[in-house]
Order: structure tokens, then sequence, then C-alpha cells
């Protein structure tokens, strides 16, 4: 029973969490996310941060973006396919559920009543919920209103910009697999999943008012606020959390820019957009090692 429901869980929301941005589009005249570029005597990197869900026929596109990625012959996205289906399910199964140690054990009576009234709200409940590890009940309190509302996975930047790669005939590679991504999420302490879903219910009636001032930046280019707004939340829900969500892939990342780098070519590669933000993002640690990273947009 948990098949249709949990795949499209994960499709909406797994990118935004362990990217670490899900945002609403609020509507703009004219956009320019930041772009930043990162280039040697014959190669070029460009970064972009992306936006995993998004509201069908949202215009986020300008003039500087459309031709860093026309130049590019590569693009590189946290996951090859963020739509890869057939994925899904079994990491699901093996990661997500715990019928075992259900959420009606783990958390207290108050708590429990919170999370009923959350899920309630958007069409589920605390007993569809109970079988979940809390990393999964923070991922289906997080997807289900923005479906609801009427955001579309398929319609994220990650997704779009691979269709238009494959209409380009670029290469198409990923950072990480989804199955990295899922234990990354699944190998937290159940203190910590604890700790992340009580923040979302915490956090869960002004959610969209957040997300809006989340995308405003994003769209704006505003990276400064992006950090404000975006990674407080999660430095407040832990270090540990923090580290493994951002800092340690962010340098992991680095390190395969450090090897585009030593090649040929152009390559394009868009990430969740707190991964390009604040002390610990892709372009410090860059310049840290020695690069000179230059925003373009």
């Amino acid at each position: 029973m948990f098949a249709a429901s949990f795949r499209q869980t994960l499709r909406a929301a797994l990118p935004a969490i362990v990217g670490g941005l899900v945002l609403l589009f609020s509507g703009a005249a004219f956009a320019e996310p930041a772009i930043w570029a990162v280039r040697d005597r014959d190669s070029t990197v460009f970064l972009f941060g992306t936006i995993h869900v998004m509201k069908p026929g949202t215009n986020w596109r300008s003039p500087r973006f459309e031709e860093a990625f026309k130049d590019a012959d590569q693009l590189i996205l946290e996951v090859e396919n963020p739509e890869d289906q057939a994925a899904v399910l079994p990491l699901i199964r093996e990661h997500g559920l715990s019928p075992d140690r259900p959420l009606s054990l783990l958390l207290s009576a108050e708590d429990l009543t919170r999370l009923d009234g959350a899920a309630k709200s958007v069409g589920l409940s605390a007993a569809q919920l109970d079988p979940m590890r809390p990393w999964l009940a923070s991922l289906s309190l997080a997807a289900a209103p923005l479906r609801r509302a009427g955001y579309d996975p398929a319609s994220g930047i990650d997704p779009v910009l691979r269709t238009d790669a494959l209409a380009a005939g670029m290469t198409i590679t990923g950072l990480e697999t989804l199955d990295q991504q899922v234990r990354l999420l699944a190998g937290f302490p159940e203190e910590g999943q604890l700790a992340y879903l009580l923040r979302s219910l915490d956090d869960f009636d002004d959610g969209a008012a957040q997300l809006e001032r989340l995308v405003e930046a994003w769209l704006a280019g505003n990276v400064l606020a992006i950090e404000q707004i975006g990674l407080r939340p999660i430095r407040e829900v832990g270090e540990r959390v923090y580290q493994a969500l951002l800092v340690e892939r962010n340098r992991a990342w680095a390190d395969r820019i450090s090897l585009i780098l030593d090649g040929t070519g152009t390559a394009f590669i868009a990430v969740g957009a707190l991964h390009l933000a604040g002390e610990d993002s892709v372009q410090r640690i860059l310049e840290n090692r020695g690069l000179t990273v230059e925003r373009i947009q």
C-alpha cells in the first residue's frame, strides 16, 4: 500500500531535503539566479543552484543562464536521473520503514497529536506515517503540501535541465546516486532523525512563507539571503546534520570539479542552491584550494 504515495514522496522531497532546499515560486518579472564560473587554460566549470520542485510554467531562465548552458558540453547534476522511479521503491522498503520501531513508540503523546494534525492537514494521518522512519516521515510532511499546491518535481530545474541536455546531445552524469542520498538520510542516528522531524512540525505552519522568501532570494540571485533563510534552520537541527548534508558533500564535489578542470571542455554543474551559499559553499572550498571563482550573474 506504500508504493505509489512513497514514490511520489521521495521524488518530490528527497532531493530537496538532501540538497538543502525546497522552494516555491511566488512570481517575478525577471529572474537572475546566480551563476559562477571556474576556469583554467582549457576548461570551464559553471556552477548553478537549483530548485528541485517547481510549478509548471514558471519562467526562471535568464539570458546569461542560456548562454552558459549553451556553451557547455556536459551536464552534471546531483543525481544523473532524478526521476528514476524504478530505483525509489526498493530504497523505501529497505531504508525508510521500521514497523518494529513505529513513530508511536518514539514520540510523546503531545508530539503524536501534532504529527496527526499536520498529517491530516495534507490528507494523511499519523497512522499512515507510523511505520516510517523519522527521516521519511519528515519528507512526507514536506512533500505533501507541495503536491497539493500543484508543484511538480517534473517541472523542477534538475529534470528540465536533463531534458534540455539530452536534446542538445550533452553528456549527462551525476555527482551522487539516489542510493547514496537515501543511505545518507537513513544513516543518521535515530535521535537526529527525530530532531529533524520535530523541527519539521515546529515549522509546519510557517513553511510556505519561509519558502516564498527563499524563492524570492533565489530568483534575485541574493545568495546572502539564501544563506540566512535556508542554512540557519539546518544548523539549528545540529552541527552533525549540517556537516553531513552540506559540508562533507561540498568537499567531495569540489574534488570532482578539480578533476574536471584537469581535463578540457566546459561543464555545467547544477546542484541544490544551499550548496552554493555560505561559508562552506562549493565556491568557498574551491577558493581555499587556490582556484579563482568568478560570479558571472
